[in-house]
């Protein structure tokens, strides 16, 4: 008799990602697209792997499934908090890696944020090691006030998984980012009125070199908890995740079930296929507007306000949005309103004052020219 359904579900998800990650190992480096740190600016994740899957011969495949000495194993961590999606993960990732040429390690970070965190952790690394993996670290991290306790603390768990990704040569980091979290997420992006790209959501692949991977985003939290139940893994869950100081944990235990109350069921699964339709559109407008970048420079360099105004609003806003980080604006701190001032010394001329912009960023219009630059 197979796995439990559950099992089987978590097993299928992170074997068909590490199958991905060995593809693209085989393809040589010179037929490979230019990696960029940011998904955003890129073709959508699933073309790009079937274009790697088909650029990469039979050949290839067998070297990176053989993965001799002359080609090392490559390493996949997993990030893992305690909680059962994170478990889930990680107990998949070991089955699935003895099966490959793949070696597989973990990673838990400890924010620091609550009593006998660093306790909680090192049992956490403990559990991933009697899982067969390895490496295993537990890290700990200090946690900022940049942007809210959440945006905090998720820097700085990031910062510390990408340290941890370089120092093992990882070639990819899994995360247990599930389809509910990713409703919630539409969900957030909707609130703050950010566009298309906030309800895009979290992308499968994303991060400098497509290091970090979502196995479980088409897979539903309670399939992850499941998998945990039926195979004795124990599980930690977060005080955090319930408490209504945080706004996803409201959203989660309030908002979400209300919405399915007056909705009716189905509303995850549906938010989650408007995440897939909105980055297929983000995508293509993003990849407009980096063609149209150059079309809207003078020989200089300077963006010229006619050529811009020519521009869809779309395809406009996104090449100011660049522009704007290109100056030295940290993406993070750069919000639609910000965007849609400088839009306006294009389309709403009425001889406005310099905008003062995240980063000691400074926007103006000077004959006939959008200059942009720190202050």
């Amino acid at each position: 008799m197979g796995p439990h359904p559950a099992v089987a579900a978590i097993r299928l998800a992170v074997r068909r990602v590490l199958h991905d990650v060995l593809t693209e190992r085989a393809v040589p480096q010179t037929e490979r697209t230019t990696s960029q740190p940011d998904r955003a600016a890129t073709a959508p994740p699933a073309d790009r792997i079937a274009r790697l899957r088909q650029s990469a011969t039979p050949a290839c495949a067998a070297a990176a499934s053989a993965a001799g000495p002359a080609t090392p194993s490559p390493v996949v961590l997993v990030a893992c908090s305690g909680g059962a999606d994170s478990m889930a993960l990680a107990s998949a990732l070991a089955f699935e890696a003895r099966k490959l040429s793949v070696r597989a390690g973990g990673i838990t970070v400890d924010h620091g944020l609550q009593h006998g965190s660093d306790l909680r952790a090192a049992e956490v690394a403990g559990r991933l090691t009697a899982m067969g993996l390895d490496p295993v670290e537990a890290i700990t991290v200090r946690v900022g006030r940049d942007g809210g306790p959440e945006a905090a603390a998720r820097d700085a768990r990031y910062a510390a998984l990408d340290a941890a990704a370089e120092r093992h040569g990882a070639a990819a980091v899994l995360l247990g980012h599930t389809r509910d979290d990713q409703a919630e997420t539409v969900l957030l992006g909707l609130a703050r009125g950010s566009g298309i790209r906030s309800l895009s959501g979290m992308a499968a692949v994303s991060g400098r070199h497509d290091r970090y991977r979502r196995p479980f985003l088409q897979l539903d939290r309670q399939t992850a908890r499941k998998a945990c139940m039926v195979q004795s893994l124990p599980v930690w869950d977060d005080p955090h995740n319930a408490d209504p100081a945080y706004t996803r944990s409201r959203l989660r235990h309030e908002g979400l079930p209300a919405l399915e109350k007056a909705l009716g069921k189905g509303v995850v699964e549906a938010l989650a296929r408007t995440a897939q339709l909105s980055r297929d559109d983000a995508d293509a407008l993003d990849t407009w507007a980096a063609d149209a970048d150059a079309s809207v420079r003078d020989d200089s360099g300077q963006l010229e306000c006619a050529k811009l105004y020519a521009l869809p609003p779309a395809v406009r806003r996104r090449v100011l949005r660049r522009a704007v980080i290109d100056a030295g604006a940290p993406a993070g701190s750069l919000f639609a309103r910000h965007v849609e001032e400088v839009d306006r010394l294009i389309t709403g001329w009425r001889g406005q004052g310099t905008i003062n912009l995240p980063g000691r960023v400074e926007a103006r219009r000077q004959s006939g020219r959008l200059v942009i630059r720190q202050g």
